[in-house]
């Protein structure tokens, strides 16, 4: 019989220092991915932040350096050196070496902090390969350097200099990440959000990496009023942003409001900074007010009468674009990486400014309260009529005799191995039905460029035939999923249905032409998806399939190529070889034998995985992209003219 493994106390382990985070980076971080990456950044530039809303710090430079080096300065106090009562370090080391050690604790030295729950600038320092800072205080310079989270000396003394700051260098460990290339516009975006947040605070942001050469400079002295006005800037707007703010019991409260003639809401909120992408109570306490407050009014005002029902939350944020900014001293946040705000006080405290303050606006503005009142009329009664249609479209949902006639099922019913592909065209559903493998792959054709969900409101669009099918197909019902944070609250009764254990297929692949056309219909398709079934996109179920631009026969061998650069590459390896060249002009011009091997097959092809990192961006552009205004869109596309081969100039 074979002897057990022994379990004592030789087998618990202690991890000191930083070791917790170098073994586990990614319960600290997220990920180890672009999104970790970013991460360590951003702890080290929230610090010189929480120096700004100290009162100490006017100017922060980010400086991206050949060699995948970071570097972030700031005119703040320094960080002591100073000999820590309790360790018996400097407390630079300290701060450094040491996972919730600083001085935003006590809530003496920092009146609200960004850093306060999070992992601090210590993880970064653990996950660098080695990390360098610079402290002036008191008149005097000092320096430590740091390797994988470990002293390398003492902190020096370097000699007298004038003024004051911190200056961190550190360059991400590549034993850490799966790449350590940092992307300037996710950076940028950051910090051009900070510059909103903590108005009147001067950030500069330069690239200095070969060829990459830029600068940008951010200083927003209009703060978060200036915020709304830059989300709206490629949309009609219906009035000139609300503000107002409260101070009260420790709590600072900002709230910007501006609604536009569009038909998403795009709710950002803040705590301390830190963008809470999940929202908490503090979102929570606004929609309240915000639903209560405009209800009231049109009911006073007898723009609606006591028999009609109350606008639900939907119906009155239809258009709105708001920015909520909380500052306190000691937030909860649910989770490490700070996404959902948790104090349960601050949903009252908000409720309460943001009613009494939106009412008294509505009071005294009468023409822009009408305005705001008619467009939830507006959207009361389209989501009246797209009850009515979703009735029929619940019946089928959850009911598999109600499937698409023209769907082609797979065999298997465990979803973790089906996956359904969402064809272009009745005929490359034709091929793709032959070319797939019946037992775990299931074609949707779909007929024509479907319809726009940017452009219309739910009535219209759940009486598409298109999306009618494709919602039936997956089974989920659908999600009203505007750029917010953290989803619907008391959305449409037929919306609010989303449910993802009813998800029919694990995997969902958008399988277009490799055109301009094909580019047009993954456009649509992923502007349904973004707008209401977001919770597939992160949750990994979304992928775009790559089929073949081109075919290539050389002698007996037959090859594929993607595009023209790897069609060039590919007749490039081959040298004077003679071959004969194909382009597909579409999925119905390719036999099932050429569509299977190249983008059906799991072991030959190339799928590429919808993420959604920056939803705020998202939202923007797909408004640009996708919405009603021509001049937006045109400026995009002059813009970006010079960094694709191929634009879409169907809208």
């Amino acid at each position: 019989m074979a002897k057990k493994n022994s379990y004592t106390a030789k087998q618990i382990q202690v991890l000191k220092g930083l070791e917790a985070v170098r073994r586990r980076p990614a319960m600290y971080i997220g990920s180890t991915g672009p999104r970790g990456l970013h991460h360590i950044i951003n702890e080290v530039i929230d610090n010189s932040i929480d120096e700004f809303f100290a009162g100490e710090c006017d100017k922060i430079d980010v400086i991206l350096h050949p060699g995948h080096v970071v570097e972030v300065v700031d005119n703040g106090r320094g960080i002591p050196v100073d000999m820590h009562p309790r360790e018996k370090r400097p407390a630079l080391e300290v701060v450094m070496t040491t996972l919730h050690a600083g001085g935003k604790f006590d809530g003496v030295s920092y009146k609200v902090s960004g850093g306060l729950h999070g992992v601090g600038v210590s993880c970064t320092n653990a996950l660098s390969e080695w990390l360098e800072v610079e402290v002036k205080r008191d008149g005097h310079c000092y320096f430590q350097r740091y390797e994988r989270g470990k002293p390398v000396k003492a902190v020096k003394k370097m000699g007298k200099a004038k003024g004051q700051g911190t200056r961190i260098r550190f360059k991400p460990d590549a034993e850490v990440f799966e790449d350590i290339t940092v992307d300037f516009d996710t950076i940028a975006e950051r910090l051009q959000e900070l510059s909103f947040l903590s108005a009147g605070c001067r950030i500069t942001f330069e690239d200095k990496r070969p060829g990459q050469e830029r600068q940008e400079v951010y200083q927003n002295k209009g703060g978060i009023v200036a915020y709304v006005s830059h989300l709206n800037a490629d949309r009609t707007t219906l009035h000139k942003p609300i503000y107002f703010q409260d101070e009260r019991d420790n709590v600072e409260l900002e709230i910007a409001i501006q609604y536009n003639d569009g038909i998403h809401e795009n709710i950002i909120s803040y705590v301390n900074a830190i963008h809470t992408i999940e929202g908490g109570t503090h979102l929570s306490g606004f929609k309240t007010a915000v639903t209560r407050a405009i209800n009231n009014y049109a009911l006073s005002a007898e723009m609606r009468k006591e028999k009609e029902r109350n606008f639900t939350g939907d119906e009155v944020r239809e258009g709105m674009t708001a920015v909520i900014s909380v500052k306190l001293l000691q937030p909860q946040f649910e989770g490490q990486t700070k996404t959902k705000l948790g104090n349960s006080e601050i949903e009252g405290h908000v409720y309460s400014v943001a009613y009494e303050n939106l009412s008294e606006f509505l009071q005294e503005h009468p023409t822009v309260a009408k305005r705001i009142v008619r467009k939830a009329e507006g959207a009361a009664r389209a989501n009246d009529a797209a009850r009515r249609a979703a009735q029929a479209v619940r019946k089928t949902v959850f009911s598999s005799a109600g499937l698409p006639g023209k769907l082609a099922d797979c065999a298997s019913r465990n979803p973790a191995e089906c996956e359904l592909f969402l064809v272009e065209g009745d005929s490359a559903g034709g091929n793709a039905k032959q070319a797939r493998d019946s037992r775990y792959q299931a074609i949707l054709p779909l007929r024509g460029v479907i319809l726009n969900v940017e452009k219309h409101r739910l009535d219209k669009i759940l009486d598409n035939n298109e999306i009618r099918a494709m919602i039936t197909a997956l089974g989920t019902g659908i999600a009203n999923h505007s750029n917010g944070n953290g989803g619907p609250d008391d959305e449409l009764e037929a919306t609010s249905k989303f449910d993802l254990t009813k998800l029919r297929y694990d995997r969902i692949i958008i399988m277009a032409d490799a055109d301009v056309d094909g580019s047009h219909i993954r456009t649509l398709i992923l502007t349904f998806f973004f707008r209401y079934m977001q919770p597939l996109i992160h949750e990994g179920h979304l992928y775009i399939a790559q089929p073949p631009l081109y075919r290539i026969k050389c002698g007996r061998d037959t090859y594929y190529a993607l595009d023209d650069d790897e069609l060039a590459q590919l007749q490039e390896r081959l040298g004077r070889r003679k071959t004969t060249v194909f382009r597909f002009k579409g999925l119905a011009e390719m036999d099932a034998n050429d569509l299977a091997s190249t983008t059906m097959t799991p072991e030959n092809r190339i799928l590429r995985q919808v993420t959604l990192e920056e939803a705020k961006e998202a939202d923007r552009i797909i408004a640009i992209l996708m919405g009603d205004r021509v001049e937006p869109r045109r400026n995009f596309i002059a813009n970006h003219a010079r960094q694709t081969q191929n634009i879409d100039l169907w809208a």
